[in-house]
């Protein structure tokens, strides 16, 4: 399923918070690691005095090298397997996005605010647009400024999977029996009914708590069905959940209910038992949600 983790770094602690579980996936899936640092040239150009501009050719031999040296301390903590260190020049998004480019089998893996460092990035908008340019798989983690990650090796147990009944958001599928099977991760498909209903959406129905009942009832026989496909296909530890609610405040809610669980959600999935528009979903869900969120782009 993937082939390489890259992991963006701006030189910042918050930035870091995502390493222990970059470890953690290069150990269980065996794929190689590249740790990427960017140079935003304009950037510095642009925030620097006047007087620097002739030196900025100075400037930036200077930021190569401390970025190749923090690289390359920071891919010592990553005790096994093969790991590489590269630093760019040019705008970070864009950067990170063309080196992921580079091998479709790429899992980009990132921190979503890293406000300070050796090149300063605004990590928060950073990951942003990599979330919505790449092509790319991409796994985010909220970090927490005043948070010391520490070289620790992350613990995933659990993946939360939001299904709206779409076959666009059941793309995420083989990404999430791969995660399951290396490692060993128990996995909760989880559908969200009743939340936003439009005008008329109960017509045919004596009440509104019929009609609440039937999507229950047709939420609970499609994750059933699923389940059971999944189980067929070797996994065992599957289980389903249907709630009522707002379809980010539920896959937000439902992770937190235990420790150390993924998020695998893709990023639009317009169609199905409750026509989500999942692109929406996905986003509140990165925004807000405390635990990693695995986002995948449908293609």
């Amino acid at each position: 399923m993937y082939a390489k983790i890259l992991v963006p770094l701006d030189g910042s602690k918050t930035a870091e918070n995502v390493v222990p579980l970059a470890r953690s996936f290069a150990r269980g899936l065996q794929i190689p690691v590249e740790l990427l640092g960017v140079v935003d040239v304009a950037e510095m150009a642009r925030h620097g005095p006047p007087s620097q501009a002739s030196m900025i050719r100075s400037i930036v031999d200077d930021a190569t090298r401390r970025f190749d040296d923090y690289l390359e301390r920071v891919a010592k903590n990553f005790l096994v397997g093969e790991v590489q260190c590269t630093v760019r020049k040019g705008n970070a998004a864009e950067a990170i996005i063309e080196s992921a480019a580079a091998e479709k089998q790429t899992l980009i893996v990132m921190a979503t605010h890293g406000r300070s460092g050796l090149d300063r990035w605004l990590l928060g908008s950073v990951a942003e647009k990599v979330l919505r340019g790449a092509s790319n798989p991409t796994l985010v983690v909220r970090a927490k400024r005043e948070k010391n990650p520490g070289w620790e090796m992350a613990t995933l147990k659990r993946v939360i999977v939001p299904l709206d009944g779409s076959e666009l958001s059941e793309r995420i599928l083989p990404h999430v029996e791969a995660l399951a099977k290396h490692l060993d991760l128990e996995v909760t498909l989880l559908g969200v009914y009743g939340g936003r209903l439009p005008a008329g959406a109960s017509d045919g129905f004596h009440s509104m708590d019929a009609f609440i009942v039937s999507l229950r009832n047709e939420t609970t026989i499609y994750l059933a069905a699923k389940t059971e496909e999944m189980k067929q296909r070797g996994l065992n530890k599957v289980s389903f959940a249907a709630k009522q609610g707002l379809e980010a405040d539920e896959i937000i809610a439902t992770a937190r209910e235990t420790l150390d669980t993924l998020i695998a959600m893709c990023t639009h999935g317009r169609t199905g038992v409750q026509r989500w528009m999942l692109g929406s979903v996905t986003e509140t869900v990165v925004r807000h949600s405390d635990d990693p969120v695995l986002v995948v782009r449908p293609t």
